[in-house]
Order: structure tokens, then sequence, then C-alpha cells
């Protein structure tokens, strides 16, 4: 038995998995950065459907790894699987490529192959994201005590290629002109790419077991394997021939990529998601505690992981509208021009959580290490993390409040994403921490899934809150004084009329500024400035549709963000007020 490493130096195939992981974390995330704003201003989907479409993407992302894990697994090794999801979704940001290039000649096949971007990027995203992570381990003996710090630089790899995907891809594709939004798709397909390239020279000189040998490869390939209950040698069995077949692997993943393209599209005509989600999570319970073998501790502690993943579904549906409506109000309502003529693309917003992770998290660690055995509960760190949650929005909130005839600094939006990131550093990796300690060891997998499945509701609700994001309306007169006063066209080309209690009103999102020229001048006002005086008169003539949430009613942006702040609150604190029957429940275990 190989003895436990106190060696601070890791083994190479980290650092493979480490480059390999960041870019494609650089794609996912720079395509994330400009996806609403693809959705609203090129697709011009209206914003409360882009933003279910969004919630009902982010959430299927959180599924498939259930499925791209047992086929690993079972068939085709953690090697395989990485190269093929990569290629699925390098194949997913191509069509959307081809998309961005043709919405404005060929708009309902645009649509179409919009539909069929995202499902091979939930699809490819299926295969690739679980299989990466689970080899980090497997790079070290049993018991070595390297490997939490070498969960500590794939996190940090993970959050470098997530803070600089969106600042290329907002760079290049938010430019003011929704033609370049196709450039920022085919960045972060480059960044796929890099990915494979660097999994496919490196990965068998160095992503090695402490043995020597080649890891992910297909199952059955190694004789044998170590039983971590019983100790013994296990035989593990190769797949059926047909599975490793090229030819089978392309026509598998192209029907799972379209049954993926049916299951987005179809949550958008029925929004079925929500009941698939709730039928699984409640048929993953039912299927543990129909087990006889269970002893009563094992019970009380996997009641305290569905109780925790509960929470966590709000957590994510407040902290999720980071990509949706918090995108949005960083386009529309904040004021972006930090030097002069430069306007900073509102996609830069997506990198101040990996960037604040990155500061932070080392911070985090060293003040849960310090406080030793003084340190909070899990369950209370987590309710602390939703009470940040809640905080961060009030901050918004009020400033806000103050500025509601105006865009408003960028200070807001910074210190909300500042204090979500301290309350994810309180929740996200310690419940995932907590789920592994708790988890029978034959039921792993399962509650993994209780794990993912609260993750991806959260992130479905995200998507259903984001849709009532205040919809300003402005009188039609309003806009047409502006338009014949300036003989500037201030409408996107499919803007419509609509009926608002007895008014006839523009949507806010019909809109369109770009149009102002920055050589335009109007009454000594020119280019930018002019675009921001229209924006103030059209803001100051405009009122919000009325909005309302189980009783909850939201007349502006003050409201909306309030609902979150009551949201997150109450969880938090229902949760800290539950933490020490919890800690009971888990009969020991931190």
């Amino acid at each position: 038995m190989s003895q436990p490493s106190v060696s601070g130096k890791h083994p190479k195939g980290l650092y493979v998995l480490f480059a390999t992981e960041l870019w494609e974390r650089f794609n996912y995330y720079g395509m994330r950065a400009i996806l609403i704003f693809f959705m609203t201003e090129a697709l011009l989907f209206k914003l409360d459907f882009a933003s279910n479409l969004y919630g009902s993407y982010i959430s299927l992302l959180y599924l498939t790894p259930l499925v791209g894990g047992y086929i690993a697994d079972r068939y085709w090794g953690n090697k395989r699987s990485i190269l093929v999801g990569g290629l699925v979704m390098a194949a997913g940001e191509l069509i959307l490529f081809v998309c961005g290039s043709i919405y404005d000649s060929s708009p309902d096949l645009a649509n179409i192959l919009f539909f069929c971007g995202l499902g091979f990027m939930i699809a490819g995203n299926g295969f690739f994201k679980p299989n990466i992570s689970s080899l980090v381990g497997q790079l070290y003996p049993k018991g070595d005590l390297r490997v939490d710090s070498a969960y500590t630089i794939f996190y940090m790899g993970i959050n470098i290629g997530a803070m600089f995907g969106p600042i290329a891809c907002a760079t290049v594709g938010q430019t003011g002109s929704p033609a370049d939004f196709k450039w920022a798709f085919l960045v972060a397909g480059v960044g796929m790419l890099i990915s494979l390239i660097i999994q496919k020279i490196y990965h068998d000189k160095y992503v090695l077991s402490p043995e020597g040998k080649v890891l992910g490869n297909t199952p059955g390939e190694s004789a044998t394997e170590e039983n971590v209950t019983s100790k013994e040698s296990i035989q593990i069995k190769s797949p059926p021939k047909i599975w490793l077949n090229p030819l089978f692997i392309i026509i598998g993943m192209l029907a799972f990529a379209g049954l993926m393209i049916g299951a987005i599209y179809l949550d958008t005509r029925i929004n079925y998601l929500f009941y698939l989600l709730s039928a699984s999570f409640l048929f993953i319970i039912y299927l543990i505690f129909s087990d006889k073998n269970l002893t009563k501790e094992e019970q009380q502690r996997i009641w305290v992981m569905v109780i925790i993943a509960f929470f966590v579904i709000f957590f994510w549906g407040a902290y999720e509208q980071t990509g949706a409506s918090l995108n949005v109000f960083a386009d529309k309502q904040t004021n972006l021009n930090l030097w002069g003529d430069y306007n900073m693309p509102a996609g830069y917003f997506q990198s101040f959580n990996s960037a604040f992770i990155i500061i932070f998290a080392p911070l985090f660690a060293a003040l849960w290490l310090k406080m030793g055995r003084k340190q909070p509960a899990t369950p209370t760190k987590m309710g602390i993390g939703l009470l940040l949650l809640a905080l961060g929005y009030l901050w918004i909130a009020w400033g806000v409040k103050q500025g509601q005839t105006q865009k408003v600094s960028i200070i807001w939006l910074t210190g909300l994403y500042l204090l979500h990131t301290w309350g994810e550093l309180c929740l996200s990796p310690i419940g995932l921490s907590l789920f592994n300690k708790l988890s029978p060891l034959r039921f792993a997998s399962l509650l993994m899934a209780v794990w993912f499945l609260g993750n991806a509701g959260g992130n479905k609700l995200a998507g259903t809150l984001s849709a009532l994001y205040p919809e300003p309306v402005v009188a039609v007169e309003v806009v047409e004084n502006i338009r014949s006063s300036s003989n500037i066209s201030i409408l996107k080309k499919d803007a419509k009329i609509a009926d608002y209690n007895g008014k006839k009103v523009y949507s806010i999102e019909d809109i369109d500024y770009s149009s102002i020229n920055k050589d335009s001048v109007y009454n000594g006002i020119k280019g930018d400035k002019l675009s921001e005086d229209i924006f103030l008169q059209v803001n100051k003539a405009s009122f919000t549709k009325e909005r309302n949430f189980l009783g909850y009613e939201m007349n502006n942006l003050y409201d909306f963000f309030m609902l979150f702040v009551f949201m997150g609150g109450f969880a938090g604190i229902v949760l800290i007020l539950l933490s020490k029957r919890l800690q009971k429940m888990m009969h020991g275990i931190t």
C-alpha cells in the first residue's frame, strides 16, 4: 500500500486537467455572458421568453452530467467522454456562429439553429463536465494529503477561465451591433478547441495513476480495481464492442443532442421542466428510502441532504440572475462609461464573480482553518451564504431607489457580486463536501444526483423569476416626439405598438439607442452624449407594467430586487434556526 504523500509537488497531470478545464470554462462562461443579449437584440426574443429559455438551458446543463457520468463509468471511460463531449460543445458554438451570421437574412432558420446550438452545448457538457472533475482525485494514492490542495488548484483553473471568457467574448461580440455577436461564439468555440487539443496531446503522457497507468481509459482495460469498502479486488467487465464503435458514438451523440434540442424547445411551449425535476427529486428519495438495510443514522443523514438540497434551490434561484436579469440591468440601467468615451461592455460583469472567487477563496479557507472547532456548523455556514445573497440584493435595491430616473453607478453591481461571491463560498463548495461526507457509499451517486437536481431546480427558478423583470413601457407619443424633433429613429425594426390600460405604448425593449450614430448632433449634443440624453428622456417618461409573484406585486426594479431579499433572507434565517437540529441528525459529521 502506497504511503500518503506530504510533498507539496503535484503530478503534472493536474496541470493538464487544470488547463483543459480552464479553456472549457472560458468557452462556457464567455458564451453565457452574451447569451441573453443575443436572444433579445439579434433574435428579437421578448425578455420574459428569453429569461425562461435561459433558465431551461442552465437547468438542463446540470442534469446531463448524470447521463454522461453513467456512460463514462460503464462504457466509454473518462478520457473518451471528455473528448467526445468537448467536440460536441465546439460543434454547438459553430452552430451558434452560423446562427449569428444569418439571423438577419434568414430569421426562421436562425431560430432553428439557435435551439440546435443550445442542444449541442447541453449534450456535450453532460459528457465533459463530470468526467474531468473525477480524474483529479485519481491522480493520487488513497489518503494522499495533497488531494485537497489539488482540488483548490483545479478550482482556480475553473475561475481563471470563467474570468477571461466573458471579457474576451463581450469585447468582440458586444460592440453595439447585433451582427458582431457571432464573433463571441467563434471565440468561445476556439477556446473549446484549445481545451481539446491540450487534452489530446498531453493526457496519455501525464494524466497517470500513482502506478503510472493512463487514467480514464475504457472500463475493463485495467484488469482489476480496488473496492474501497472491502479492500478486495474486483473484476471490471469490458463494455460491448458496439459501444466503442466510432459510428455508434457519433450516432449516439447526435441522438442525445437531438433529445436535448427537443427538451429545451418543448419547455418553451409547455414549461414541463419544473414538474420533471420535482418528480425526479421525489423518485430518487423514494428509491433510497425503500432500501430496508438503511440504518436510522443513515436515514437521518440522508434527510439532512434532502433538506439542504431544498434550500439550495432558493440560493441558485436568486444567484443565477447573473446571466439573465442582472445582465440586462447592467446593460440597460448601469452607467458603463468609465473613461470619457469608453463604455465597458455589460458582459464584463460576468467576470466579476470569478475574479472575486480567486481573491477570496484562499481567505475563506484560511478563515475556517483558523477558527478550527469554533467555526460554524455546515448548515449554519450555508444559512449565512443565503443571508449574504439577500444582503447583495438589498444593496442593489438601495442603489436603484437612489437613482430611479437615471442610470446607476457601477459600484452597485460590483458590491452585489462581491457579497454574492462571499455567499457562494459559504454555500457551494461546503455543501458539495457535506454531501460527499454524509452519503452512504452504496447511494453516493444517487445522492449526488439530489444535489445536482437542487442546482437544476434553482437555475430553472432563476429563469422563471428573471421573466418577472419589470418591463418599462413608454407612450407612443413620447417616442414620436423624440423621433420627429431629432430625425433619429430610436425604434427597432420589429417594434410593435401595444395597449396597456387604454394607452398605446412601446416596450422599452423596442428602443434602440445604438441607432444613434456617434456623429449625430441634436441641439448641440453629439454622439454618446446624445444617446444618454435621449435615454434620460425615455426613462423619465416610462412606467412599468405590474408584475405579480405569489401575491407580491412589483411595480419597479426596487420591488423586483426586494423579492430576492425576502426569498434569500427568509431561507437563510430558517436554515440557521434548523442548524442545531440538522447537526444532531448528522451524527458527528461536520
